[in-house]
């Protein structure tokens, strides 16, 4: 029993060495971000911008509403090549629509390159900062508190692809 204590001691003494050895630490970059005043400036100026084109498309669906309301009250008095043209005029009007709000909000969209021109920079500054912290207190890994990106600061020398790479190729 004595020598069952003694060895996990003797374990847990030479894990905690092991563990000690790499400095680790975590940073929560939202509370960076927003401690900002320039990040503040940018947020503001992206909702405005967004509030904006929302406004523009919600004008523009309640534009379809109105064709569509006015469509269904004169329906029994148009022809049915008529009927047709309004609903052509609906649907494209709805397609036209709906190609803003891609062109605003999507992926690839206006909102995220205008984010990109504004926040960007400011991120870039933010991961540099921690790049020269860690690198000044001897920290080998720097993680991310607030998000899923992960690691923010590894050193290069705990980098093991190539090593991996290898053994895959053998």
């Amino acid at each position: 029993m004595l020598k069952k204590c003694f060895s996990s001691a003797l374990m847990i003494l030479f894990l905690s060495g092991f563990v000690s050895a790499q400095r680790i630490a975590y940073v929560d970059v939202t509370a960076v971000l927003e401690s900002l005043p320039e990040y503040q400036r940018a947020q503001e100026q992206l909702d405005k911008i967004a509030t904006q084109w929302r406004q523009e498309i919600a004008g523009e669906q309640d534009k379809i509403k109105g064709m569509y309301s006015k469509y269904q009250a004169e329906q029994v008095l148009l022809s049915e090549e008529m009927k047709k043209t309004r609903e052509d005029e609906i649907l494209s009007k709805e397609k036209e629509v709906r190609e803003l709000q891609r062109q605003k909000f999507g992926p690839e969209g206006a909102l995220f390159k205008k984010r990109e021109e504004l926040v960007k920079p400011i991120q870039d500054k933010v991961y540099n900062a921690i790049t020269q912290f860690a690198e000044s207190k001897g920290f080998e890994f720097i993680f991310d508190k607030g998000s899923a990106s992960g690691m923010l600061f590894a050193d290069k020398k705990y980098d093991k692809t190539d090593d991996v790479k290898a053994m895959l190729a053998k």
